[in-house]
């Protein structure tokens, strides 16, 4: 069957997702078998696409910002590999200069803004970016990326009234992965189709598959060419799953096996390379140099962040914000 995006967008999009799926893996492996890397860890695997087809819709100068589930969305903003890894390692060498984990990336010069472990606390700060954005007179877009168990949290109403009001640059997108920390969407709302929360704003929203990176760069597509025409925000409701659980701890006796079976078979991955493959967009040795080329990079990573430094003690008071003039601060 036809494709109606490119041969490139598609290899781009297999590369990408491979990239993300390979770091989760033996970073995986190096917190749970050798201990290197501690602290919380949350896995994006099974969830590639909606990165994948999120930065193929959007443009370098949008800015991305999410919650503690980030290494796939970083990674995908082009935070390299190796600064990545660090990070997970504690390292100085980390995105976060080893002072933020496997919860806070964050990437500059990337756009790529967090990386937050207060859940639901990004959705007003992507807000602000997007004021921001709106305030300076760009055309860039922010893209708010939260789960189901933060649309639950106030401060989703309070930005969604102003950003209506204000009509901001921002796409809330709620990655919707079926259980929160490990309740289930039915348990914790009347409410289970998470994209009607726009309709007390009267803000656009649609609810996505986010199994293909195809809907997802649609979809976004669609709310990012609103945001940039001055039309404001949208709410994206992607309907995906993560193979792992909330964390790597997490023993998910809230779903069974046959569940997780049931969407591993939609694995993102391996349906854009059956598009490749039917395509003829590209052979089986093409893409067996890009799972090469891939693992390259990661094994890469491991050895760059198991030989870089850890940081000096000085670092433990450096990068902190204090406003000297707040009233409250005893010397």
């Amino acid at each position: 069957m036809a494709s109606k995006f490119s041969k490139e967008t598609y290899l781009y999009w297999y590369e990408l997702m491979q990239l993300i799926r390979q770091f989760e893996l033996i970073a995986e492996e190096k917190y749970k078998m050798e201990g290197k890397i501690r602290g919380f860890f949350h896995a994006y695997i099974g969830q590639e696409a909606i990165a994948a087809g999120c930065m193929t819709a959007t443009k370098p100068d949008d800015k991305f910002i999410t919650a503690y589930r980030d290494h796939g969305l970083a990674i995908a903003k082009g935070v390299s590999v190796d600064s990545c890894m660090a990070e997970l390692y504690g390292k100085a060498t980390g995105c976060a200069k080893g002072k933020g984990g496997s919860m806070h990336f964050f990437g500059k010069k990337e756009n790529f803004f967090g990386g937050h472990g207060i859940v639901g606390a990004q959705i007003g700060t992507g807000t602000g970016l997007a004021f921001a954005e709106k305030y300076n007179g760009t055309d860039n877009v922010v893209l708010c990326y939260f789960g189901d168990g933060a649309a639950r949290q106030g401060i989703l109403h309070e930005s969604f009234n102003l950003a209506m009001l204000w009509k901001l640059p921002v796409i809330y997108i709620c990655e919707n992965n079926n259980y929160a920390m490990g309740t289930s969407v039915e348990r914790t709302s009347n409410v289970v189709d998470i994209y009607k929360l726009a309709d007390g704003y009267e803000m656009p929203a649609d609810q996505l598959d986010g199994m293909h990176p195809e809907t997802v760069h649609e979809g976004v597509a669609r709310a990012v060419k609103r945001a940039r025409e001055g039309g404001g925000p949208t709410l994206l409701e992607i309907k995906t799953y993560r193979y792992k659980g909330h964390s790597i701890s997490d023993p998910q006796k809230y779903r069974t096996k046959e569940e997780v079976d049931e969407y591993k078979a939609k694995d993102p991955i391996a349906l854009v390379r059956d598009v490749i493959l039917n395509n003829k967009f590209a052979a089986e040795k093409d893409l067996e140099a890009i799972d090469k080329r891939v693992d390259d990079i990661v094994n890469a990573s491991v050895k760059f962040a198991e030989e870089s430094p850890w940081p000096n003690d000085d670092e433990v008071l450096k990068d902190i914000y204090v406003d000297q003039n707040y009233p409250f601060i005893v010397d």
